[in-house]
């Protein structure tokens, strides 16, 4: 094959693939935006500056719903759909409940976790309120763990 019919053959598939991205809705592409996004809370009660070490949010059917698409914007990506890990971070939904889970789970969710001096999961201090890291806890001990 000649240099030119070979990248008028990559040409053509780059052409392919970039129109079936125009097709297929955002949605399907992608698990959520690359960059940790805020939380719109509206409908929650706000808890004010100090963390709380519970969640207070527990069972609360406005906070799962919230929860859930800001789990979508900023954890399923690495974490999984509905809260299902695919393997490349961990399973949320087997973080412990109570009070030694939420502990864990606000520490993380604030500070992120490193490994070898480079972040693994960015901290969403200053990103994410109180009431948004709440809901999403309480849209994630609300999905099954099978």
């Amino acid at each position: 094959m000649t240099k030119i019919a070979s990248t008028m053959r990559t040409l053509g598939f780059l052409a392919c693939a970039l129109s079936l991205l125009a097709v297929v809705p955002s949605s399907v592409r992608a698990h959520g935006d690359g960059a940790p996004q805020p939380v719109d809370t509206k409908g929650l009660e706000p808890l004010g500056d100090e963390i709380r070490p519970i969640n207070p949010y527990l069972g609360n059917a406005t906070a799962v719903s919230i929860g859930a698409g800001g789990y979508n914007q900023n954890c399923a990506r690495c974490h999984g759909l509905d809260a299902k890990s695919g393997g490349m971070a961990p399973d949320l939904r087997e973080v412990e409940s109570g009070e030694a889970g939420d502990g864990w789970f606000i520490t993380r969710v604030l500070h992120g976790a490193k490994k070898d001096d480079r972040y693994r999961m960015p901290p969403f201090e200053g990103i994410l309120s109180q009431e948004a890291i709440w809901a999403i806890r309480t849209y994630i001990e609300a999905q099954p763990k099978n």
